[in-house]
């Protein structure tokens, strides 16, 4: 886009006609659909309604909500996808990005410099859902005794955000609940180590289903009067040093209900006193 289309855009919201030499302009990253520091996430469609929300919102420090803490303002989102990488709920990533601006004025040049400089970088939005469920079951959060951030089988609990009502404001921050919010600058080598952590855990998420697989099946083979259903539940709330231990001792019960057969030796011959052995 032109800067020609982005002065029509962001003169959408100033009261008089803004020309290039008045404005700032920069990218952040709002939010995503990956699970967040709080276990939450919101999902893709939550994204594209939060892109209509947020246009013309004001950017604050530290969620304060003062008029003298308004430094910059959205003037265009959009919802950027990258179905090469895939979130820890198993579906493609992906962000919403938004375009502000601030005026070059005296006092806002040091902040100008700090986001240059990537010091000002970290942003947080605050908005309010209609929906908060859970990712095991489905049920409004609160109406189900699952846990956040505990693994289910091979599925993580978390609360998944949706249908955004409002936008109040994105916020500089220190510390972001999302950890990839922020103003935009370089990203090529972060997704790239983001992409590869994605695929270690889901990795981890593989190798701990098909131990839970490999218990339960030694597990049937130690006792088959063992109600498998229920004890396959039982297995998916457990982590790693349970299930290796649990597999040891199956391991050495299973081999002492089903002994391995003994090697079939070849037969010695018969010792004969006549020479008839040497026979070919």
């Amino acid at each position: 886009m032109n800067i020609r289309e982005e002065l029509t855009d962001i003169n959408r919201f100033a009261k008089t006609a803004l020309t290039e030499e008045q404005v700032y302009a920069f990218s952040v990253r709002l939010c995503d659909n990956e699970v967040d520091r709080d276990l939450e996430r919101f999902d893709t469609a939550a994204l594209e309604r939060l892109g209509e929300l947020f246009l013309g919102k004001s950017g604050v420090f530290d969620h304060q909500w003062t008029a003298r803490g308004q430094t910059a303002r959205i003037y265009r989102t959009e919802v950027v996808r990258e179905p090469s990488r895939v979130t820890a709920a198993g579906d493609p990533y992906c962000w919403l990005k938004g375009r502000a601006y601030l005026l070059r004025t005296e006092k806002n040049a040091e902040l100008i410099a700090e986001i240059e400089g990537g010091i000002k970088k970290e942003v947080s939005v605050g908005c309010s859902v209609a929906k908060r469920i859970c990712s095991v079951c489905g049920a409004e959060e609160g109406a189900c005794r699952h846990v956040r951030g505990q693994l289910y089988g091979d599925r993580l609990c978390f609360t998944e955000l949706k249908d955004p009502t409002d936008a109040y404001e994105w916020s500089f921050v220190a510390v972001p609940a999302q950890r990839e919010a922020g103003v935009v600058k370089h990203f090529g080598r972060e997704d790239s180590r983001n992409a590869a952590l994605c695929r270690q855990a889901a990795l981890g998420r593989k190798y701990l289903s098909a131990l839970r697989r490999e218990v339960v099946r030694l597990a049937m083979l130690a006792d088959d009067g063992m109600d498998g259903a229920v004890f396959s539940k039982a297995v998916d709330r457990l982590e790693e040093p349970e299930l290796l231990e649990l597999r040891g001792a199956y391991e050495t019960r299973a081999a002492k209900r089903f002994p391995a057969p003994p090697q079939l030796r070849r037969a010695v011959p018969e010792k004969r006193d006549d020479e008839t052995v040497f026979l070919v």
